[in-house]
């Protein structure tokens, strides 16, 4: 998939998690924010906050080994 192993990347907005999956994934930062935003809004099931708040403290930050 993408290029190397899932971090929470440098391009960030709050934690850097959307900008992490989006390098991993290979798209555009704004791309990922986007339709995170629009499946938490729209889907009433799925806890957007609850789920980024689990990857913030799973995927290890940039700089870390």
């Amino acid at each position: 998939m993408g290029e190397g192993s899932l971090r929470r990347s440098d391009d960030r907005l709050v934690a850097g998690v959307c900008g992490g999956l989006a390098g991993w994934l290979g798209w555009s930062p704004f791309r990922v924010r986007l339709l995170y935003v629009l499946v938490s809004v729209l889907s009433a099931a799925f806890p957007g906050i609850l789920v980024y708040l689990v990857l913030w403290f799973l995927m290890p930050g940039p700089d870390d080994d």
